[in-house]
């Protein structure tokens, strides 16, 4: 017998906005609102969102030289990571595929991290196999509410004057209406925003003083799908998984310098050579040139009608206005401008491999 969904502590503001609740990774989650996904996204591009993301995990780790024991799990640089400072990180296995993509942020006396909600289960035992002499907890007492848009910083700013002073990556405590929060300048739609963490018995009073902010509404899981997509943002489980590489996943942006050249951590021996030699498959844009949206699963072919990949992640993008997909062709292909088909409802659908993202993202640098 499954176990019923479990529900964050903003459950019953949700229903009470018209949020449309569906089970999401063990959660019930509103999916839209009466907006309406399309309105819901073109509200975060042009003003402000809100997006409960407490389902996620939120994870303190503290002791001695965490930083430079979580680089024995991650192909990041964590030991320089300056306190106040977060960084975008993942685990990698033993075949150099991704467990997870994470946050980790500097917070001073202990590391901040935030997992994946449906991975959470592998992750907390994981660090606390891993990271010997680090205290890995698991904190279920507090919300996770994005506020996403570029009226974000007036909204959160408002009642919450330091986080104006943030720059993109850069965490701090502040407070918000006298409470505590963990305040990240960061997010998951491309645009200028923060990840807040909230004590969970104020977290209802603080999403409804962010949404009695004129420029603030609140925005479900298909406006944050749509909205990450468009941005060129992975979905853990769509676009990367435990048998793809950071190679592949178009990912070593998010590896330093150091730890390309360095290794040392699980799976390095294939990474490093995909570094080297290229990998066997690439992560890439696509745009449809008709209007049917390709989704997950759809065969990409080359002009000579051979399989050459397959879309991970695909549907409509409101801001570019047509249909946008990412997903895997094999080395060879991917070259931005190369004309592909892609196989949708057994018809061949012509589409170009674009550069990502599709719409630029409005980081406060």
């Amino acid at each position: 017998m499954s176990e019923a969904p479990k529900r964050t502590p903003l459950y019953d503001l949700h229903v009470e906005l018209g949020g449309k609740m569906v089970d999401f990774a063990g959660w019930e989650m509103p999916v839209q609102y009466p907006m309406g996904i399309m309105g819901e996204h073109k509200h975060c591009r042009e003003k402000a969102a809100l997006f409960d993301v407490s389902h996620m995990g939120q994870v303190i780790l503290r002791g001695e030289n965490v930083g430079e024991k979580l680089e024995a799990i991650c192909p990041q640089a964590f030991k320089a990571l300056k306190t106040g400072k977060a960084r975008y990180g993942f685990f990698t296995n033993d075949a150099g595929g991704i467990m997870d993509d994470l946050i980790v942020a500097n917070a001073g006396d202990h590391f901040f991290v935030v997992v994946n909600a449906s991975m959470r289960h592998q992750d907390i035992p994981h660090m606390q196999k891993h990271l010997q002499g680090v205290e890995v907890t698991e904190i279920f007492d507090r919300a996770l509410i994005a506020v996403q848009g570029p009226s974000a910083e007036d909204v959160v700013g408002d009642l919450c004057p330091a986080a104006r002073d943030l720059k993109f990556m850069e965490t701090t405590m502040g407070q918000i209406n006298g409470v505590d929060c963990r305040i990240s300048r960061l997010g998951y739609t491309g645009e200028d925003g923060y990840e807040i963490s909230i004590p969970e018995d104020k977290a209802l009073d603080i999403a409804r003083a962010f949404l009695a902010h004129e420029d603030c509404e609140p925005a479900g899981l298909g406006a944050r799908d749509s909205l990450r997509l468009e941005a060129g943002l992975c979905l853990y489980g769509n676009d990367i998984d435990g048998d793809t590489s950071p190679v592949e996943g178009n990912l070593t942006w998010a590896m330093q310098k150091r730890r390309k050249e360095e290794g040392g951590f699980p799976g390095a021996d294939r990474i490093l050579r995909e570094l080297a030699e290229g990998p066997e498959k690439l992560l890439v844009g696509i745009k449809p040139q008709g209007r049917a949206p390709a989704r997950e699963g759809v065969e990409v072919q080359c002009l000579e009608g051979n399989t050459i990949g397959k879309i991970t992640s695909g549907g409509f993008g409101p801001t570019v206005g047509g249909p946008v997909a990412m997903g895997y062709v094999s080395k060879g292909h991917g070259a931005a401008g190369e004309t592909v088909n892609l196989i949708i409802r057994g018809k061949a659908q012509p589409a170009e491999i674009v550069a990502l993202p599709f719409v630029t993202q409005n980081y406060k640098r």
